[in-house]
């Protein structure tokens, strides 16, 4: 049976064979990647949010804390390696808007995801680097992609999760989802809705997400 795991070695094979990848070898890789990493942050999710629960003293700290550097460590791992991969065969591979967009925001988001975690200079090195490439991101994507596009309106979603979650932006996180969500739905409206209809769902995110971001800053009034 193929598994996971055989997918992301296989995934990971194929990106060092140095070839420019399809849009769905690019989506493999992605996926098989996300689903490694989500686990892993799902886990460390729930491990932080049973280490608040417990008392001062309590006997229980010291293994969780083992346990939680312990997967810090294996997120620390995957992220790193994900960066190799992108940074030594997939970009300077990348010969299409799409792919660069595409290889510029999963940077972005590996270099978020060692943020979660981080602390200190640790940290804030891999939010600078995290910034960077979401901006290179999105400079391509403004002048490469329609508006519509559904890569660029992932990058919009996932930029804007970045200044509301890691740099305490809210403000930010609204201007940027609320952006690109009007110029998606002005290009839509022009084209037509069948044309973009790969890119519904993530117009709902940032719907859903401005809606819950503007709630919080003005007290419950709605975006829309």
């Amino acid at each position: 049976m193929f598994v996971l795991a055989d997918m992301v070695d296989f995934m990971k094979k194929l990106a060092r064979m140095d070839v420019d990848m399809s849009a769905e070898e690019r989506h493999l890789f992605s996926v098989g990647f996300k689903n490694t990493i989500g686990a892993k942050r799902a886990s460390w999710r729930i491990i932080c949010s049973f280490e608040q629960k417990l008392t001062s003293g309590d006997p229980a700290a010291m293994m969780i804390d083992s346990y939680k550097r312990k997967v810090e460590d294996e997120l620390r791992n995957v992220c790193n390696e994900v960066l190799s991969i992108i940074a030594i065969h997939c970009l300077p591979l990348a010969n299409t808007g799409e792919n660069v967009v595409f290889f510029y925001k999963m940077k972005g988001d590996y270099y978020r995801y060692l943020a979660e975690f981080s602390t200190g200079t640790e940290k804030k090195t891999a939010a600078d680097q995290s910034l960077m490439a979401y901006q290179h991101a999105m400079v391509v994507a403004s002048s490469e992609l329609s508006p519509a596009h559904q890569i660029r309106l992932g990058l919009a979603l996932n930029f804007s999760v970045f200044f509301y979650e890691i740099m305490n932006s809210h403000e930010r996180a609204c201007q940027v989802a609320k952006q690109a969500f009007d110029e998606a739905l002005s290009e839509i409206n022009s084209a037509g809705e069948g044309v973009y209809k790969d890119s519904t769902l993530m117009m709902q995110f940032l719907k859903d997400n401005l809606a819950l971001w503007t709630s919080e800053l003005t007290g419950g009034k709605p975006p829309f």
